[in-house]
């Protein structure tokens, strides 16, 4: 389950509480004062076999003697008694309950959880301390304190934490839609809330206090789709004891637990934050400074120090401060008094009038060269404060948001904050406050457009996957762990991943002198052992041998080395290659491991023997495209270099991608891959050459696009067929499809768009056509009938679409097809398409609204079984049909060529 009867658990009509008492400091008597006090107005219920009244209020003894089901259920009696107090308000049709209090076994969450499954009912905890909604006045917690009626959702997997966070909102005057703290779940858990809040429409922005996830595809889905519609800001605990972990590739002692956390809700669009307090800083950041587009900042105070202070949090950063015009300087010399600073940061004197100020920001305001600007204010006798406030508010006019305030001091600034708090404009208590609060910005815009950019088509060939798959399951028949070099290379080759030319030869040297000449001088020594994790530890490489004796000689020199260092290594061959030179070359690891949590992580950094020590890595969700390469290769230093210097031109950084996007589908394919190492990947102007790889092959299905956290492109659902006359691929939607889908749509009619829309749209937005074309195949689905065009470009012919509930219950779908080619028969393969998808995945039911006067699609949808099902949202100018998916799920369509 997902949402379903979550707003029974937010926002209840009616409200029980088992165990409720007048004991001094039980649970039940806690909860039962809280919700009394909190102006809750509906009705409250209080149940206890024990009491007859409390206080004025009656008290009942089960719940079959409530004067009806109320919508919650506060449950606060011993772990014992809870299952079959859920069966019994569950048989009454309560549909969501709070376990509340600790102590409960396994045992016993399970038979709550069982006692709840046949009614739909959504259990939260056990060990929650509950839940606040100040919206309805609902609090049904154990919290010390109540909450402010506010637009801030927070969702905690800790109660003290909960706690803590309450009592911090209410003395700085921080409003709360929804407090909720989930305990040990046995049900609703991050994922659910998310889902719920993110259609919320009393909730702004959704906060999130996270120490672990359980379900991590549909974590993802769930913040995926949260993050598209409102800020979804999280602290994730657990930074600490993170640190290097034995491994026996470098990608899986690198790839650790928090930076994988870390690209998890980067990829998701959210934003991370460290503290409880940068959670309500970041909060209130995007509230209202999120419409603000800057990369640049400029600083105006009324002193050096203060303005200096901003500089070097700026600089800090890595946000760099605009450089003022000439012109600029020119106005702001004709303004300020000759000893001011007119460069960034602006000092304009500590005996700044009013009138000073806002002359400045004006000056300011009218450049838009000058970005985001933040005014620094240290408490001065010239002026009050709140006189310099309002002459700075008085000058914003609405548009894009550019000013930020910081009023150094306590108190005595309250009054000059209160009115930049009224006008809407963020206020922080330092400069380093800020600073922070901007780059936080940055760094969620950053996210966002992630999640809006159209990826580039990677160039990569179709990969041998039989090819990689049979070097695999050799190396398993063998009983070898890991793949030799030449093996784990031929892999690469499979995948279109350049590779140095390598020759394996067995331990005793047998052709040895053969492989050189066949290679030609000078070559590359390497040992190949199974028991030697590392080469280089055991002095097993030897560069730029020139001929045979140096061949023969580094051979022996390698056997003895291994003997010493490492005496019980089995030593299993060597390998011979080419010696390459490519003088412009940066080294560069790629490699892939399996998290235990979030599943296949590719990671990608700076390179070579020393790349565990320098950890200059990041690491990304698989699947993998350009973009989402691009993004993962920026995150290193290493990219720096890439990007060129002094006699070093820029490399090509596409084919660093394409190696990116190659290790993310053989995670998709290769479900025994466990680990993979290439390093070093020579990267420059001329390509991507990978020297030298490892890959570990696991027993256990460990890969697989079954085990990603992000439901890869569906491929088994493309096919191609004739329809009439021409050549027609129907294939699930890609990102690359943008430019595509938007000429498509420029190609309907308006009466089309109406009746899909059912509004008039001269153009359709950014974000918008992003949101059509970058999908979550977890979730829903999108067909595009396309075909080559006129032009000798494929074209899209019509699309439908998809998108089902969290629960997985029903979908609602969507279809249109080009205006010009209506009648054909087009939009019954798309439907039936649609159809036959929903059943597969164990969708009940399919439902779409259509315009009475859309004959043609009202038509079509009665013949493939659809009957008309009155509903809310029926008018008179539409219909709701709904088709009941009940047949068995047949399977997919096969791909093209299988």
């Amino acid at each position: 389950m997902s949402v379903r009867h979550l707003d029974r658990l937010l926002t209840p009509r009616s409200v029980a509480v088992f165990g409720a008492s007048n004991r001094t400091g039980s649970i039940g008597a806690t909860v039962w004062r809280n919700l009394r006090a909190g102006g809750f107005k509906g009705p409250m219920y209080a149940v206890n076999p024990k009491h007859a009244r409390l206080g004025d209020e009656p008290v009942f003894a089960r719940a079959a003697d409530l004067p009806s089901p109320p919508d919650l259920a506060l449950i606060c009696t011993p772990p014992r008694r809870v299952a079959r107090i859920v069966a019994e308000l569950g048989e009454l049709g309560t549909r969501a309950a709070v376990i509340i209090g600790n102590g409960s076994s396994a045992a016993e969450k399970q038979a709550a959880l069982d006692a709840a499954r046949p009614h739909l009912m959504r259990l939260l905890g056990p060990g929650s301390i509950g839940l606040l909604s100040p919206c309805i006045g609902l609090n049904a917690s154990l919290a010390p304190v109540d909450a402010l009626p506010g637009e801030l959702a927070f969702v905690s997997q800790s109660g003290a934490v909960a706690s803590a966070m309450l009592d911090w909102a209410r003395s700085r005057g921080v409003g709360l839609s929804h407090l909720v703290a989930l305990g040990e779940p046995c049900d609703v858990d991050v994922a659910d809330l998310l889902d719920r809040l993110a259609s919320d429409g009393r909730t702004r922005a959704i906060l999130l206090y996270v120490e672990s996830i359980e379900s991590p595809r549909k974590f993802m889905s769930a913040a995926r789709a949260a993050a598209r519609n409102k800020p979804v800001i999280a602290v994730k605990a657990g930074r600490a004891g993170q640190g290097l972990r034995a491994a026996a590739s470098h990608t899986g002692a690198l790839a650790g637990s928090d930076i994988v956390h870390d690209a998890a809700i980067r990829r998701a669009g959210m934003l991370r934050v460290d503290t409880l307090q940068e959670l309500f800083m970041a909060a209130a950041t995007l509230a209202r400074f999120r419409g603000n587009r800057s990369e640049t900042l400029t600083i105006l105070g009324n002193g050096g120090g203060a303005g200096v202070m901003a500089a070097d949090a700026a600089a800090r950063a890595g946000i760099p401060l605009a450089e003022p015009g000439l012109a600029l300087q020119e106005r702001l010399a004709a303004i300020l008094p000759p000893n001011a600073s007119w460069a960034n940061p602006i000092d304009i004197l500590g005996d700044a009038p009013p009138e000073r100020y806002a002359a400045a920001l004006s000056a300011l305001l009218a450049e838009p060269s000058t970005g985001a600007l933040l005014l620094v204010h240290a408490p001065s006798v010239a002026a009050r404060g709140e006189d310099i406030a309002q002459a700075c508010a008085a000058l914003l006019h609405g548009g894009e948001p550019r000013l930020m305030g910081c009023w150094l001091g306590d108190t005595g600034m309250d009054p000059a904050r209160r009115v930049f708090d009224a006008a809407g404009i963020p206020d922080y208590p330092t400069p380093e406050d800020a600073v922070r609060a901007f780059g936080m910005l940055q760094t969620y815009r950053d996210n966002q457009a992630l999640l809006m950019e159209a990826p580039s088509a990677s160039e990569n060939p179709a990969p041998d996957v039989p090819a990689a798959q049979r070097l695999m399951e050799t190396a398993a028949a063998d009983g070898r762990e890991w793949l030799g070099e030449h093996e784990a290379k031929a892999v690469l080759q499979a995948y279109g991943v350049p590779v140095v030319r390598t020759l394996a030869v067995p331990a005793s040297g047998e052709g040895l002198l053969e492989a050189a000449r066949e290679l030609g001088y000078p070559v590359v020594l390497k040992i190949v052992s199974r028991d030697v994790a590392h080469k280089t530890d055991v002095g097993g490489v030897r560069l730029d041998l020139r001929d045979a004796p140096a061949l023969e000689r580094a051979a022996a020199e390698m056997r003895q080395a291994v003997r010493t260092l490492q005496p019980g290594a089995r030593i299993d061959g060597f390998t011979v290659q080419p010696m390459v030179h490519r003088p412009h070359a940066q080294e560069v690891i790629v490699g892939a491991s399996i998290d235990a949590v979030f599943g296949p992580v590719v990671l990608c950094g700076g390179g070579g023997i020393a790349v565990e020590v320098m950890a200059d890595v990041a690491v990304a969700l698989p699947p993998l495209n350009r973009s989402l390469a691009r993004e993962l290769v920026s995150r290193t230093r290493m990219s720096r270099l890439l990007a060129g210097y002094r006699d070093h031109p820029p490399a090509d950084l596409d084919a660093l991608h394409d190696v990116l996007i190659a290790v993310s589908q053989m995670l998709a394919d290769l479900p025994q891959l466990a680990e993979l190492d290439i390093n070093p990947l020579w990267v420059d102007e001329h390509g991507a050459l990978a020297l030298d790889a490892r890959l570990r092959v696991a027993r256990a299905r460990v890969a697989g696009a079954a085990s990603f956290a992000i439901r890869p492109y569906p491929t088994q659902w493309a096919r191609k067929l004739e329809w009439n006359g021409r050549a027609l691929t129907l294939r699930p939607i890609r990102p690359e499809d943008e430019a595509q889908h938007l000429r498509f749509l420029a190609r309907l009619s308006a009466e089309d768009v109406r009746m899909r829309l059912f509004q008039a749209r001269s153009e359709l937005p950014r974000s918008e056509l992003a949101r059509l074309t970058q999908i979550d195949y977890d979730r829903e689905m999108a067909f595009i009938a396309e075909a080559i065009g006129d032009d000798g470009e494929p074209e899209t012919l019509g699309v439908g679409r998809t998108i089902c509930d969290p629960d997985n219950v029903e979908a609602e779908f969507a279809l249109v097809v080009r205006s010009d080619l209506k009648g054909g028969g087009l939009g019954r393969l798309l439907f039936e398409q649609l159809i036959a998808h929903a059943r597969s995945r164990g969708t009940q039911r399919l439902a779409g609204l259509i315009l009475r006067e859309n004959s043609r699609m009202l038509k079509l949808s009665r013949a493939l079984g659809f009957v008309r099902v009155p509903s809310e949202e029926e008018s008179s100018d539409v219909f709701h049909v709904v088709m009941k998916l009940d047949a068995p799920a047949p399977a997919p369509p096969p791909a093209p060529g299988a």
